[in-house]
């Protein structure tokens, strides 16, 4: 079963060489790493391939002009040749046995189509300071699920022929497309929690969700949602009418509020152990 680690990049050559090290520091060795450059303005070409340099397990491509996100994303999974694919930022980097904890999953359940893991949120020079809680078990088949609050979060991987299944990456997102993803994988299967840290996230200023674009982000996010509703027919939410179209992302959270609830949190616990227990 081989893996195909795609790197979309833009402008973050200076940070790669952990992101490498990374990569090449697996303990599962039947993968190849597909980086596309989204016409970065800087010299992170060259510096990425002076450090690849002849390695044929990685393949670096170009966008011929600046996509954005969504469209280099969708392109890095039809490079791909493997049978799980997972996005690797190039200014992050993941755990020794992060691929290895994935396929292994994959190889023993074929119902799961997707896995996810515990980040370590780090400074930028990639030096821990904390693992985030956020990251946790969810319900499987449940069309009321939106991962809002997120908890699919890195280190994510999915099968690439359940993924050809759905409508595939939204090529108009450049925020929030990793949701959009995640929701419509989870419409084909079962979702698997890695009680483990196996990705790094660098924090520093030029990261896309760390500047000016959260306000964006909880926009696209709700865009995410609604069309996720839309997807899954959902009429009502909670006795809330969903609405024909999107109009503002206050309109949308209000349908998901009651989440927040100590009964739904009990419920939703339950329903969890349960799932695993007779999994």
């Amino acid at each position: 079963m081989k893996f195909s680690i795609l790197i979309a990049n833009y402008n973050n050559g200076k940070f790669f060489k952990t992101c490498y090290d990374s990569i090449i520091a697996q303990t599962y060795d039947n993968w190849e790493a597909i980086i596309l450059d989204d016409c970065s303005t800087d010299n992170s070409l060259e510096v990425i391939k002076g450090i690849v340099g002849n390695d044929p397990r990685f393949k670096i491509y170009e966008n011929t002009k600046n996509s954005g996100v969504g469209v280099t994303k969708n392109k890095l999974i039809e490079l791909g040749e493997g049978n799980i694919c997972g996005f690797v930022d190039p200014d992050d980097a993941i755990s020794p046995n992060a691929l290895l904890s994935s396929i292994t999953i994959f190889k023993k359940n074929s119902s799961v189509v997707l896995t996810y893991s515990k980040f370590v949120k780090c400074d930028e020079n990639l030096v821990p300071i904390e693992i985030p809680k956020l990251t946790m078990s969810v319900p499987n088949n449940d069309p009321y699920f939106f991962n809002c609050p997120v908890h699919i979060v890195h280190f994510v991987s999915f099968r690439k022929d359940v993924y050809n299944q759905t409508e595939k990456m939204d090529t108009v997102m450049r925020i929030a497309e990793d949701q959009d993803l995640y929701l419509k994988m989870y419409e084909k299967g079962k979702v698997q929690f890695i009680n483990e840290a196996h990705y790094l996230y660098r924090t520093h200023s030029g990261g896309i969700s760390q500047n000016e674009n959260r306000p964006k982000s909880r926009e696209y996010f709700a865009k995410v949602i609604f069309n996720a509703m839309k997807r899954r027919n959902l009429k009502t939410i909670n006795g809330k009418a969903v609405p024909n179209e999107y109009s503002n992302s206050t309109e949308i959270y209000s349908l998901l509020e009651y989440q927040s609830s100590i009964v739904f949190r009990i419920k939703k616990k339950l329903k969890i152990f349960v799932q695993q227990v007779f999994s």
